[in-house]
């Protein structure tokens, strides 16, 4: 193949001829997109001002699709970035009809967009609403935790939600599938102490149902766990004949974990061990199993010992 050589002042044309095309291929593009387009946009609708007296069910997507004048730059960058404001739509005509005419209200919309990026229509232009009676329920909240604790630290108490009961209100088909209402997931590590905060419920995600309020207290007691030991008396059940039954041994050592502030409360009086003399009469057992009855709450026992006990019937 026949290499053509170029002179120096032939390579300088070359060279100037293809800085010229490039700088009027960018000059093309520049003007070409700083031209006025309407070109098609999905936005998302947001509601606002929802009847209060009348539970709806939007009868389309939650997503419309608008016509928005603007220059091929803002068009070009809009096919790139996918997150937008979504559009918000005013619900205040549904308290006496079940549609809502989306151009009567481009004006309160175009407000929110940029001056040279304004919608000039929608698609589509009307919204149709269903409607049925709205009513209010009281569910309870369900508290959604993913908590860590350090070693030897645990829940002490009774955790507490306020309000334990939030409203919910909407059609009555829907409030019927409604139970409980979740709070926002509480991830901590590494817990020590005792938990006060507030909690975001779960967001509605249909925009005919109302969760009042927001938000709830959540307290979460937490204390430092040890050991206690203490002998408890075995009480003997299921003794119909009133036999003359004597135990051995007559008490049995219980070893638990209880909080640190509740140590000192940690009596026998709070704890039950009872052995059922059935399982002799009836399955032939020759020693009892010892039985915790009554165990404080938070309390987790380690060990009983004995873990079972031998007994006299006198005749």
């Amino acid at each position: 193949m026949a290499i053509v050589k170029l002179s120096a002042t032939e390579r300088r044309r070359l060279s100037v001829f293809f800085t010229c095309l490039v700088l009027a291929v960018l000059a093309w593009i520049f003007t070409t997109l700083s031209n006025v387009y309407n070109y098609g946009v999905q936005e998302v609708l947001t509601y606002k001002n929802a009847p209060q007296k009348r539970a709806f069910h939007s009868l389309q997507p939650d997503t419309v699709k608008a016509t928005v004048q603007g220059t091929g730059w803002q068009m070009l960058f809009s096919s790139m970035n996918k997150e937008s404001k979504p559009i918000t739509i005013d619900l205040a005509t549904l308290e006496n009809r079940n549609y809502v005419v989306l151009s009567s209200q481009l004006k309160q919309i175009n407000i929110r967009k940029e001056v040279n990026q304004q919608i000039i229509s929608i698609d589509p232009d009307t919204l149709y609403f269903d409607f049925s009676n709205r009513l209010v329920k009281k569910v309870p909240v369900q508290l959604m935790l993913n908590l860590k604790y350090k070693k030897q630290f645990a829940v002490s108490g009774n955790i507490i939600i306020k309000p334990a009961h939030i409203t919910v209100s909407g059609p009555t088909d829907r409030l019927k599938e409604i139970s409980l209402w979740k709070t926002d997931s509480l991830q901590l590590k590494d817990v020590t102490e005792t938990i006060n905060t507030r909690i975001n419920l779960q967001s509605v995600k249909e925009g005919n149902l109302n969760v009042y309020p927001k938000t709830v207290q959540v307290i979460i007691p937490v204390d430092e766990f040890t050991e206690k030991t203490l002998d408890l008396p075995v009480k003997l059940i299921n003794n119909h004949n009133y036999d003359n039954v004597k135990v051995f041994p007559q008490k049995v050592r219980v070893t638990f974990t209880t909080a640190l502030s509740r140590y000192p409360d940690m009596t026998e009086d709070l704890f039950e061990a009872t052995a059922d003399l059935d399982l002799w009469r009836d399955h032939g057992y020759k020693s009892l199993p010892v039985k915790l009855t009554r165990v404080p709450p938070y309390c987790k026992i380690v060990k009983v010992s004995p873990a079972n006990i031998d007994f006299i019937i006198k005749k």
